[in-house]
């Protein structure tokens, strides 16, 4: 399966919208939740990226969705083959790519269904 990792400046907020994925999605590997700093702090770490995505690679590749400014930065350091950085609304794209690898997509599956939420629209 496809791993996510949520990379955020806020751990609580990585933390509850891994929750809220898992939730819809069911059993199955939930999004790992990379937020904020070592000591709670808001702001983004490279070393809870790093092991985020080592709990959350499966071996079908990691797509990393970052929140904005500094954890895209942070996140881009780990591009490479199999992770990948999506470019998506955080929350939207968090569970649509949820939702694609809970079915079994491929990580360009799981990019692109993360990709889509940008174009929902809420009326």
């Amino acid at each position: 399966m496809v791993g996510i990792v949520l990379v955020s400046h806020s751990g609580p907020l990585a933390a509850e919208v891994a929750a809220l994925a898992a939730g819809i999605c069911g059993a199955g590997s939930p999004p790992v939740p990379a937020g904020g700093t070592e000591d709670g702090g808001l702001g983004t770490s490279a070393d809870l990226v790093a092991a985020a995505i080592e709990r959350a690679d499966e071996g079908d590749g990691v797509l990393l969705i970052p929140d904005l400014g500094g954890s895209v930065l942070t996140a881009r350091l780990f591009e490479g083959p199999g992770i990948v950085v999506a470019d998506v609304p955080f929350v939207e794209g968090a569970i649509a790519a949820a939702v694609a690898a809970s079915a079994g997509g491929s990580l360009e599956a799981v990019l692109a269904a993360a990709e889509e939420a940008r174009t929902f629209r809420k009326r």
